[in-house]
């Protein structure tokens, strides 16, 4: 009974289309900050690599190398601080967690980019290969 009374108190805070991104994917994160009276958006420039919770809980980190020195900042996904968040590349990623970026310096640090122009092209020779074996 609990549960579904938290469920219900929680499904207020929730955004109802958070942006959709993965783990090892580069992204912009648009942040809101307040400076006195004024708002303006800073952003923060990153590769993901862990998300983490669930609900209004769930958290992602981002990751990037400033002054040769790696910062990390943890962001809640369903903050209304946080007004957009932009995929700039897709990175192919075999784990959950990339804390093994943590070690890496340089060209190391770079994920191989995921290139859905690739799949698409494999699809259609596989589509155009069927009628003709058909055909045989």
């Amino acid at each position: 009974m609990s549960q579904k009374i938290l469920a219900h108190v929680e499904a207020s805070s929730l955004k109802p289309q958070p942006d959709a991104f993965a783990i090892g994917d580069t992204v912009d994160v648009h942040t809101r900050i307040l400076e006195g009276e004024k708002e303006r958006i800073q952003i923060f420039n990153g590769v993901v690599i862990a998300r983490s919770g669930s609900g209004s809980r769930e958290m992602f980190t981002v990751r990037r190398i400033v002054a040769g020195e790696g910062v990390e900042r943890k962001f809640p996904l369903h903050s209304p601080k946080i007004s957009k968040i932009e995929v700039k590349r897709s990175g192919v990623s075999r784990r959950a967690k990339l804390y093994y970026l943590r070690d890496r310096v340089g060209k190391a640090v770079r994920l191989r980019e995921k290139r859905d122009d690739v799949a698409e092209a494999g699809t259609a020779k596989k589509a155009a290969k069927k009628p003709a074996a058909a055909k045989a």
